[in-house]
């Protein structure tokens, strides 16, 4: 890794002070701001709150250039650029939503290389427009960066197919730049167990990656599971909890009407709340954003869509009215409490294991598995009539499901991708077969389980001897049952 000496790096700090008024960087961060300079590949798993965008924004700034962010949720991008707009920082983004005219003085910026940083997402990317802009001789681009990377791992297969041609992009755009250009590729991450770290490095094609991996534990989270019997039980163990609870907090709920449902119930019972999911307008998403952070509104009822890219240290309770599906969206999700290291509690309700009287959470587990198992059949049937050698836009034209197949084809190691846009499929390789995500089989264990919870967690996400060495952590309410009982 290139060196920089002691005046670079006393200059590194000063900007850091500057821009964000941190007098220090926080263990690891500094590492990871040297790898990306150097454009060395690297994997971050952190904790949320441990100031991941801080490791890849700086390097941005500091270099003349570009560096892209390639982002989920238009709502996380919409975050974080706003904060660096605020600090007057050449950055922008770029999604589907945008109106015509914003869009033509973004992509206008870019052509003039006003940017340091990009936000978009991988369908954005990939798509012509930006693609030929971007693929201009003239454009040094510094890095590829791939915020919230255990997306790629949830949704890369069937639901967003465009991050499985991720790995495609640096080669691609180095082969239009000037000889010896350099681009840094890093994956970020909350939530990353080992299977999950391997899939991003592989599809990714990182090469030798500096591997900088944070545990989850939270010493001052306290994790805790409730079961009901009846929808009403749910509904009163909420309002008894958030009753009892005080402060900011958060209701985590599964879909839209979930969502609206839930936060009209809860503002007729007199609290001030608001639901928050990806179908609201940006202007609406700001407003429900703005209340939350001053206080206006003591918590929102939300989907998985809110909580990325929001900084709220004083968050002191997050609530599953629906569990995940999986025990990463878990993770990441009571992370967002307690970050300012104070006392925070997460609770998880959950219907008794029949679900006679509250199907709720069964039906839901198993509507989700069964699509996933029909988009695979689909896809597997539509493998069958794909040409050996082609373009993903001629084959999406030609099959409407056709880019996910052309997923699961890569998913199994029978097809490679000889830029973003061309593929190859090698049928005579033998297939290593999907790569499942454990997720949801590990996010059941973990509401039922007797142990620790927090050891559970440690374990799930590679950290044995942590786990180990913890024994009872005296936070969850398993180790806390224990305690009682002696």
């Amino acid at each position: 890794m290139q060196q920089l000496d002691q005046d670079q790096w006393q200059r590194i700090c000063a900007e850091l002070q500057r821009i964000w008024g941190y007098a220090a960087f926080r263990p690891p961060q500094g590492e990871i701001v040297r790898a990306l300079l150097a454009k060395q590949d690297a994997l971050v798993v952190m904790p949320t709150g441990g100031g991941k965008s801080i490791c890849f924004q700086l390097p941005a700034l500091l270099e003349t250039g570009l560096t892209l962010v390639v982002s989920p949720l238009v709502a996380l991008m919409e975050n974080q650029v706003h904060e660096l707009q605020k600090r007057h920082l050449p950055a922008a983004l770029l999604h589907s939503e945008l109106p015509t005219h914003q869009r033509r003085k973004i992509l206008g910026s870019l052509e003039r290389q006003q940017l340091r940083l990009l936000y978009l997402s991988p369908e954005t990317l990939l798509s012509l427009p930006v693609w030929q802009r971007l693929s201009q001789p003239d454009l040094a681009i510094n890095g590829l960066i791939l915020d919230e990377a255990h997306c790629l791992v949830q949704w890369g297969d069937m639901f967003r197919p465009a991050y499985r041609r991720l790995g495609a992009v640096r080669s691609a755009l180095l082969q239009t730049k000037p000889m010896g250009a350099k681009m840094a590729l890093a994956a970020f991450t909350a939530t990353a167990d080992p299977q999950a770290q391997q899939i991003i490095c592989n599809v990714l094609a990182l090469q030798q990656p500096q591997v900088f991996l944070n545990s989850p534990y939270r010493p001052n989270l306290h994790l805790s599971v409730q079961m009901v019997w009846t929808p009403r039980g749910r509904r009163q163990q909420l309002r008894q909890f958030i009753q009892q609870a005080g402060g900011a907090g958060l209701v985590y709920v599964r879909t839209r009407r979930d969502s609206e449902t839930l936060a009209i119930w809860l503002a007729q019972q007199g609290w001030a709340t608001a639901a928050y999911h990806a179908g609201l307008s940006p202007d609406q998403r700001r407003q429900i954003e703005t209340a939350w952070l001053n206080g206006s509104l003591a918590f929102v009822v939300c989907t998985s869509a809110f909580g990325m890219g929001i900084n709220k240290p004083d968050v002191r309770w997050v609530v599953h009215f629906h569990a995940p599906l999986l025990l990463s969206e878990y993770v990441q999700e009571v992370g967002r409490a307690g970050r300012d290291g104070k006392p925070a509690k997460a609770l998880s309700i959950i219907s008794e294991p029949s679900g006679w009287l509250d199907p709720t959470d069964q039906q839901r587990l198993q509507f989700f598995r069964n699509q996933e198992r029909q988009q695979r059949q689909m896809a597997q049937q539509l493998i069958q009539r794909l040409p050996a050698q082609g373009e993903v836009e001629v084959v999406t034209r030609q099959f409407s499901n056709g880019a996910i197949a052309l997923s699961l084809l890569h998913s199994m190691g029978q097809l490679e991708w000889l830029d973003p846009f061309h593929y190859v499929i090698r049928r005579s390789t033998v297939s290593h077969g999907l790569q499942q995500n454990k997720g949801t089989e590990e996010m059941s264990h973990y509401l039922r389980t007797t142990q620790c919870r927090w050891r559970f967690i440690l374990r799930a996400f590679g950290f044995a001897e942590q786990a180990d060495a913890l024994k009872q952590c005296g936070h969850c309410d398993r180790c806390q049952s224990r305690s009682f009982r002696k």
